[in-house]
């Protein structure tokens, strides 16, 4: 993929040399924070995000601006303009571009901006490669196609080789000071997510919170092994998980000693569940999927219902 930047100090010698550092998180990655950027209000409340990320793991920031390359088909010699499009195209992405640079003229650690030729969502996963992390608005200026989510906020956290976190757009209401609240379902996935999660916590010095929420009745076949269902039954079952989990948090709290960890097992729908506990945490994070019915889906169900809903910024955890 070729990339260029609007700007001399983003691509200088000392800048990559620095933006490979291993970082707070203990990454080595050049790209460090990489955050999607299309001139739209959530691209730049995703811009700052982003910018407050970079400086809590001492790492760079890297801005992108993707456009589209035209099939430039002419039919005729007349039609075809005085000045390509691929070259049109990439102007217009560079003028964007600069709403970027000067969103960020504070910043004070290292930043890279570039434009990237081709489809956002498959620019930024070819990326993702390089990053630590991943930020992005809910929904940029491509509209909703079809989605509550755009289309790229919603293939990025699919595809990408990194954690991505997607910014509503009412994120301000999250409570910046909370905790990081985890979902586990038992699933690899969800343990890899909690691993990430206690990074994250150990990075902002926050408390964590592990949360397997269990469904009243839906795929009561995997949570009620006695295929019964009543309180007495949703009760032992609770416990139950209770139980497990505190085994795993034991563990997850020997590998990071300084971390303050809680665990809870509430009942009810997942997504509503999990909607609710964003409102009062400064980061929600889950895996790409679970023990959902359509385990082959890169996105589940509940993943992908609370990013359409979340009270604040949520984390995908490729698995």
């Amino acid at each position: 993929m070729s990339a260029q930047s609007p700007m001399p100090e983003s691509d200088t010698p000392e800048s990559r040399a620095a933006g490979a550092q291993p970082s707070e998180s203990g990454l080595n990655r050049e790209l460090g924070v990489l955050v999607g950027f299309d001139g739209s209000e959530l691209a730049a409340l995703a811009v700052r995000f982003g910018a407050l990320e970079a400086a809590r793991r001492k790492t760079t920031l890297t801005v992108v601006t993707a456009y589209p390359l035209p099939t430039m088909i002419y039919p005729n010699m007349a039609s075809i303009p005085n000045e390509p499009e691929d070259t049109k195209a990439e102007k217009e992405a560079e003028k964007t571009l600069a709403e970027a640079v000067e969103l960020l003229r504070d910043h004070p650690g290292e930043k890279s901006f570039r434009t990237a030729p081709g489809d956002a969502a498959g620019s930024l996963i070819t990326l993702s490669a390089d990053a630590e992390v991943i930020v992005l608005g809910a929904r940029g200026r491509g509209g909703f196609m079809g989605r509550v989510l755009g289309s790229v906020s919603t293939a990025v956290p699919a595809h990408a080789h990194c954690p991505t976190i997607v910014v509503p757009h009412h994120a301000t209401k999250a409570d910046a000071d909370g905790p990081v609240v985890v979902a586990v379902d038992g699933s690899d996935t969800g343990r890899v997510a909690m691993v990430t999660a206690a990074a994250e916590a150990a990075v902002r010095e926050a408390p964590l919170e592990v949360v397997a929420v269990l469904p009243a009745g839906e795929e009561w076949l995997y949570w009620y092994p006695e295929l019964e269902l009543s309180s007495e039954v949703t009760g032992r079952r609770q416990k139950q998980i209770a139980t497990g989990l505190e085994g795993e948090v034991a563990q997850l709290s020997a590998q990071f000693p300084d971390l303050e960890v809680s665990s809870s097992v509430p009942v009810g729908e997942p997504t509503h569940t999990l909607v609710e506990i964003s409102a009062r945490a400064q980061l929600t994070v889950m895996g790409t999927r679970g023990r959902g019915r359509i385990r082959s889906a890169l996105l589940g169900s509940v993943s992908r219902g609370v990013l359409n809903h979340a009270e604040g910024p949520v984390m995908i955890v490729p698995s």
